[in-house]
């Protein structure tokens, strides 16, 4: 088990200090996707090529190093992994401000995965020791604020600069600023006191015997996986599909696309870790059912938003699918922490992390990015749009497997150490 041993003032410091690395972590994602035209028109790329760039360096790094960092953080200091992950993935984001065609930036976007491949399955891991069973959703969904909030911020803080110097210059300012903060969190975020002799020694094959053995985890990681697919591609390409189809320009599609991820994320995952805890105490199950109502609400929602005639229109809808869209991930995460014991957590994590990123970050953006090419000779500039209606189905796929991981998760439930 885990003890801590500093008081709540602490470990509330200890979980903002991860949600503003978790924020740079999706700010240093995100921001490519407000400056795709820009980067599109300086280096004669295809929509093929940029969806790539938003998903397929992510996922051969990301997801594949998130297990040995993961396994590394059960073994050493988490908060020392987290640092240097910051380091890694920040100074990469900053050489993407140099990048004079597609193979370089390629190779940087790269680098930037492999850097927050070591960031989100140690926090998680810190966080699950930091809060008790009945307080550990919530404490995930703050921490979760970081993928809204950092979104909002890339696409907003992107834009400004891009607008006001250029493209490359946005880069280079948000790389260097993630500098500044890691030695900031290597010195005050600390490692809970550990007190059983097998902490953090448990091999992957043995952590992954377990939660591969579960049906639930299966059910839960695919299920986030085609909410993932969906999400990270519209993540990627909503900005774009904005102004190519209601012609706004790189300001006012910032404020649409800022306002949508910053307010609508903010409830959907915060109120997500709030209702996961509150229900979750009666039936185990229903961490699994909450996301599955979110993503069959999302999906139509997300159809009709794109298919607007008016921009105004398009933002009142999408509004409400841009927050139950990530509603999840309190409430599944949560339930991941609870399939094996206290001190494989991190491990745990990574393997569902692995599944996820792999496929939902690795085909998202480049999906709807080839099928924007496929569709452009019969649909011209509204191509994209199409694409996004087809991406937004695969919600649907996410809400039945998750449906069906409820009961099994039930059992599948490890319930924590009393001592």
């Amino acid at each position: 088990m885990t003890t801590v041993t500093r008081g709540s003032g602490y470990r509330a410091f200890v979980l903002a200090m991860l949600l503003l690395v978790y924020t740079f972590n999706f700010l240093d994602r995100q921001i490519l996707g407000i400056l795709v035209g820009l980067i599109k028109a300086d280096l004669h790329l295809t929509d093929t090529q940029l969806g790539m760039l938003g998903s397929v360096p992510f996922a051969l790094f990301y997801a594949t190093l998130a297990v040995p960092l993961a396994v590394l953080a059960d073994r050493t200091s988490r908060s020392r992994v987290i640092a240097g992950a910051l380091v890694v993935w920040s100074a990469f984001t900053a050489l993407c401000g140099t990048a004079t065609g597609f193979w370089q930036l390629f190779v940087f976007r790269l680098g930037v995965g492999a850097g927050e491949a070591g960031g989100v399955a140690p926090s998680y891991a810190l966080i699950a020791d930091y809060y008790p069973t009945g307080k550990r959703s919530r404490a995930l969904a703050i921490y979760s604020l970081g993928i809204p909030v950092g979104s909002a911020a890339g696409v907003l803080l992107g834009a400004y600069i891009a607008g006001h110097v250029d493209w490359r210059n946005a880069f280079y300012a948000v790389g260097i600023a993630g500098l500044v903060i890691a030695p900031v969190f290597l010195l005050t975020v600390k490692e809970p006191v550990r007190t059983a002799p097998a902490a953090g020694r448990a091999p992957v094959s043995a952590v992954f015997a377990i939660v591969a053995g579960k049906p639930s985890f299966w059910l839960m990681a695919f299920a986030a996986s085609m909410s993932s697919m969906a999400g990270y591609g519209l993540a990627f390409w909503a900005p774009q599909v904005i102004q190519r189809s209601y012609g706004l320009g790189l300001a006012d599609t910032s404020y649409f696309m800022g306002s949508l991820l910053l307010i609508g994320g903010t409830l959907g995952v915060f109120g997500g870790g709030l209702l996961a805890d509150r229900i979750g105490a009666s039936d185990r199950g229903n961490y699994a059912r909450l996301p599955a109502v979110a993503w069959a609400i999302t999906a139509p929602l997300f159809v009709a938003g794109f298919l607007s005639p008016t921009p105004t229109l398009a933002w009142l809808l999408l509004f409400i699918p841009n927050a139950l869209n990530i509603l999840w991930l309190g409430p599944l995460v949560t339930a991941v922490q609870h399939l094996v014991p206290a001190h494989m957590r991190a491990t745990a994590s990574a393997s569902f992390l692995f599944i996820n990123n792999i496929i939902g970050l690795g085909a998202g953006s480049w999906l709807m990015g080839r099928m924007s090419d496929a569709m452009t000779p019969h649909f011209g500039h509204e191509a994209l749009r199409y694409s996004a209606v087809v991406l937004s189905c695969f919600y649907l796929v996410a809400m039945v497997l998750a449906f069906l991981a409820a009961k099994p998760l039930r059992r599948d439930w490890v319930d924590e150490a009393v001592t």
